[in-house]
């Protein structure tokens, strides 16, 4: 169950990239990482602009330097993030530790939530300052495709981050069903819950009156017959 909630294989398995590939949030991760690419590389490339009149460059979104630079940050910024969490995914079935498998989970679905947000706002700022640009400022319309193309996959990220924080969560509540995930695993005889102590061999282990004080002899008609076997000589 464990294996099957947090990622291929067993915890402290092998390595299988056959597995890994297979994944739906490990696809998700190389989508978004090559839009990711898309994005702040075309800005770099074609998303300044200048002209015989000016000598430094101005961005092509409306001369406004914080929307290219946004774009950039954030472009730069989820492409490191995916090859965080792709080595994550290839390091995953590794993990011993409950504890740290749901960690690793949980800020899976925060830092997916938050990207998509981020892309979010960037796809709502970049078409804004598209839109109000001015095309005398762009008379030959250079870089213009690049940069719809960065518009366009600022929006496509939207989804393949919301993708993943959602895949994520369904990992998160499918481990949240199994005991092993929820606590560390703890031995029955010491779960207080049970409602009768095991049975110990007097002569094998402790006495029964010390765990704990949760043992009683139950008093039965068994009680009146002598203790212990009584040889009788012939």
């Amino acid at each position: 169950m464990e294996g099957g909630a947090y990622g291929a294989g067993k915890a402290g398995g092998a390595f299988d990239p056959y597995t890994l590939v297979r994944q739906p949030h490990t696809i998700l991760r190389v989508v978004s990482w090559v839009f990711s690419i898309v994005v702040f590389g075309s800005i770099v490339n074609e998303g300044y602009l200048n002209n015989s009149a000016e000598e430094e460059e101005f961005c092509i979104y409306n001369r406004n330097p914080s929307a290219c630079r946004y774009g950039v940050t954030v472009g730069v910024l989820a492409f490191l993030t995916c090859l965080l969490y792709l080595a994550l995914d290839v390091y995953f079935p590794q993990i011993s530790s409950v504890k740290d498998r749901k960690k690793a989970v949980l800020s899976d679905i925060g830092v997916s939530a938050f990207w998509a947000f981020f892309w979010f706002v960037g796809f709502c700022f970049l078409a804004n300052q598209w839109q109000v640009s001015k095309p005398k400022d762009n008379p030959l319309n250079e870089g213009t495709d690049a940069a719809r193309a960065a518009i366009a996959f600022s929006f496509f990220s939207i989804f393949t981050w919301a993708g993943q924080a959602v895949l994520a969560f369904q990992r998160y509540q499918i481990g949240a069903d199994s005991a092993l995930f929820s606590q560390d695993y703890m031995d029955p005889s010491q779960d207080s819950s049970m409602p009768y102590a095991p049975y110990v061999e007097p002569s094998a282990g402790p006495d029964p009156a010390g765990m704990g004080g949760t043992y009683q002899h139950p008093a039965n008609a068994f009680d009146a017959e002598p203790q212990g076997y009584q040889s009788q000589g012939y």
